[in-house]
């Protein structure tokens, strides 16, 4: 009897776990904390454009959750992975990533990606090829999209830092030629610090797709996908997703109307 209780109990066990796994008490929605106006950490809570839309849909849907920071983009990434995160709200839509998350169908906006550099040592720029030898930065965690990553991989020299200030600082020293990152989120961090008149965004873009919710594979509430696309979709035809994002961004004074999606 004693050699039969272990085996007993592992057995009740794997019956337990699958019931227990295909739960989904509550879903738990995180984001980047650094990439203002579509999503950062404000000292008390995650908030932002892409915070708003997750909030209003999953409320609609009376769907319970937590929206939880959690550190770092990297961090995020980790978590959404391993199904502890089981929303993240938003990024772009990457080979990488497909692994592991499922993306919901209807985008919530442009993100442009812009190649940052100071204004007193601009150089000329066409497109990516012109980054080719120059030393570069990225805010770790972050992808970009249009296949860039991978020219990015195959052909730059790049060093990555926590947070987009960290690289500003970088730049300002010259210890870097040029930073990539989201054009609103540069645009942000320059215009509340004051130094717009020092740095300057490159044209064109790096790349400008768009943003997506996408759920944790992992995450026994994955299932909730093709409701959460359905209300995206009412949100979209309604135009709240544009009106969401503008309102964000014209409280942080910058202009987002250029890279907001349109309703399909």
């Amino acid at each position: 009897m004693k050699t039969f209780l272990p085996a007993l109990l592992l057995a009740t066990m794997a019956v337990i776990t699958p019931a227990r796994a295909a739960e989904c008490t509550k879903l738990v929605v995180s984001a980047d904390s650094d990439y203002a106006p579509l999503h950062w950490y404000d000292g008390k809570q995650l908030t932002g454009a892409s915070i708003e839309i997750a909030r209003r849909a999953l409320t609609a849907l009376e769907i319970p959750f937590e929206i939880r920071y959690v550190g770092p983009f990297h961090r995020v990434l980790k978590e959404a992975e391993s199904g502890d995160v089981a929303m993240v709200a938003s990024l772009k839509k990457t080979p990488e990533r497909l692994q592991y998350l499922a993306y919901t169908s209807v985008p919530l906006f442009s993100n442009p990606i812009a190649v940052f550099v100071a204004r007193e040592r601009r150089f000329a720029y066409a497109g990516w090829q012109d980054l080719v030898g120059k030393r570069g930065a990225v805010t770790q965690g972050n992808q970009f999209g249009g296949g860039f990553d991978e020219f990015l991989r195959e052909h730059l020299t790049v060093q990555s830092a926590q947070k987009v200030y960290m690289n500003f600082t970088k730049l300002d020293s010259g210890s870097i030629d040029y930073l990539v990152t989201g054009y609103y989120n540069g645009q942000v961090y320059l215009s509340q610090t004051n130094q717009s008149d020092r740095f300057v965004a490159l044209r064109p873009y790096v790349s400008e797709t768009d943003n997506f919710i996408a759920l944790s594979k992992a995450s026994p509430c994955v299932k909730y996908l093709p409701r959460i696309n359905a209300q995206l979709e009412l949100m979209q035809s309604r135009g709240e997703l544009r009106a969401v994002l503008e309102r964000q961004a014209a409280e942080m004074k910058i202009n987002a109307h250029v890279a907001t999606a349109a309703p399909k």
